[in-house]
C-alpha cells in the first residue's frame, strides 16, 4: 500500500525539539495539510518559521508535511499548534497530543522541475522523484503548480511521457486480476453531458466482460463521471471495497482518486482545474496510468473533436491518438481509438445530476 497523497513517512532530522499540543480546528483542506501557530510561540520563533513555510508534523510516529500559517490572535493558547483535519486524521491524533514541528529535509526533486521549466529532457528517475515527493506531500500548491505549468509549456516528448507514466504507476498501488482480458474505456473529456462511461460499464458488465472503472472529477467540463456517478451510488471506495464490486458485479465505477491508483495524478488534476490547464503528455500520463495501475489489458479511448471541445481539429486529435496508442504499446495494453463528433454536448443534461438522470433514462 503507498502513501496517503499530502503524507509521507516518518522522516529522520535533527534532535526532537520542544513538542507543542496539538489542538483540532475543524478546518477542512481537501488533502492538503495545513498548521497554524501563534507567531510568538517560542518554536515559532526559534526555527524561523514565516507565512506558507513548509514543515514537517511528527506524531504517533507519522510524519505529515504542512504549510503554516501564523496567527496573532489568541485562537491558540501558547504551546499550541493547530491543524487541518487532513492533518489531524493522518496523524491520528487527541486534543492536547504532543507534536513535534521541524523543517522538513530540502526537496531535492524541485531541481527537476526547474530543469523543465528551461527545456531540458527529464529521464524517469528525475519524473520518479518528483512523483514520489507529490505523493509524499512534499510539494505545496506553488510547487504543484510548477509542474504543471512547466509540462504544459514544455510538452515532454513520447519518451518523457512513457517515463511519466511509468512514474506515475510505480507511486501508486497496482490492481491485478485472475481473468485474462480486463477491459477498460476512457473518454479524454471536456464536453459537456459526455457520460458514456456509466452505459458502457453496465454493458460490458451484463455481457460477461470484467470492468474496473476507475473516473476522475470534473476538470475542464461541469461534472466528471465520478461527479455524475456518485448521484447514484458511492464511489469513494477503497481497493478491497472495489475488488468486491468487481467479484460480484463484474464491473464498476469509482472515483480513482479514493483507490490510490496513480496519486500522484488526483493532485495534479486538482491544479489543472484552478489553472484551467489540461496539456497532452499529463492528460496521457493521466489517462494510461490509471488504466495500467488498474490492471487493463483492453482499452477503447474516445476523443470528441468539435470547435469548443478539448481537442478542437483532425491535426490535434490525431496527434493525441497517436501519443495515446504509443503509451499503450509501450506498457502491452491493446487499445483503440475512437473520435466522437464533439460539436455540441452529448446528453440533454449538463452537471451531475441531469446527467446522472440521462444515464438512468438510456438504461
Amino acid at each position: 500500500m503507498t502513501v496517503p497523497a499530502a503524507f509521507g513517512p516518518a522522516q529522520p532530522g535533527p534532535a526532537a525539539r520542544e513538542p507543542l499540543r496539538a489542538r483540532r480546528l475543524g478546518l477542512d483542506t481537501q488533502d492538503e495539510a495545513v498548521a497554524v501557530m501563534r507567531q510568538d510561540c517560542p518554536v515559532c520563533r526559534a526555527e524561523g518559521f514565516t507565512a506558507h513555510s513548509r514543515v514537517a508534523l511528527e506524531a504517533n510516529g507519522r510524519t505529515a508535511f504542512a504549510t503554516l500559517y501564523p496567527i496573532a490572535s489568541d485562537l491558540l493558547a501558547p504551546g499550541e499548534v493547530g491543524l487541518s483535519e487532513a492533518a489531524w486524521n493522518h496523524l491520528a491524533l487527541a486534543d492536547g497530543a504532543a507534536v513535534t514541528v521541524r523543517h522538513p529535509p530540502p526537496l531535492e526533486s524541485l531541481a527537476h522541475v526547474r530543469a523543465k521549466i528551461y527545456g531540458q529532457v527529464l529521464p524517469e528517475p528525475a519524473l520518479r522523484a518528483v512523483m514520489a515527493d507529490i505523493v509524499a506531500g512534499r510539494y505545496d500548491s506553488i510547487a504543484l503548480a510548477a509542474f504543471v505549468t512547466a509540462v504544459a509549456t514544455r510538452p515532454l516528448d513520447t519518451g518523457e511521457t512513457i517515463a511519466l507514466t511509468r512514474a506515475m504507476v510505480a507511486v501508486g498501488d497496482r490492481l491485478s486480476w485472475p481473468q485474462p482480458v480486463i477491459v477498460d474505456k476512457h473518454c479524454v473529456g471536456g464536453l459537456p453531458g459526455n457520460r458514456t462511461t456509466p452505459l458502457v460499464v453496465a454493458i460490458c458488465a451484463a455481457a460477461g466482460l470484467v470492468m474496473p472503472k476507475t473516473s476522475s472529477r470534473a476538470i475542464t467540463s461541469p461534472a466528471g463521471t465520478a461527479d455524475a456517478m456518485e448521484t447514484m451510488a458511492p464511489v469513494d471506495l477503497g481497493l478491497d471495497r472495489m475488488r468486491q464490486v468487481v467479484e460480484r458485479e463484474g464491473g464498476c465505477v469509482v472515483w480513482g482518486g479514493a483507490v490510490g491508483l496513480s496519486p500522484a495524478d488526483d493532485r495534479l488534476i486538482r491544479v489543472e482545474r484552478a489553472l484551467d490547464l489540461d496539456n497532452e503528455a499529463q492528460l496521457v500520463a493521466s489517462v494510461m496510468s490509471k488504466k495500467v495501475a488498474a490492471g487493463a489489458t483492453h482499452l477503447v479511448l474516445d476523443i470528441p473533436v468539435g470547435p469548443t471541445a478539448k481537442v478542437r481539429g483532425a491535426e490535434a486529435a490525431a496527434r493525441l491518438e497517436g501519443a495515446l496508442l504509443a503509451v499503450a504499446e509501450a506498457f502491452g495494453v491493446r487499445a483503440a481509438v475512437v473520435l466522437s463528433d464533439g460539436t455540441q454536448p452529448v446528453g440533454r443534461g449538463i452537471g451531475p445530476a441531469p446527467e446522472a438522470r440521462d444515464v438512468l433514462a438510456v438504461l
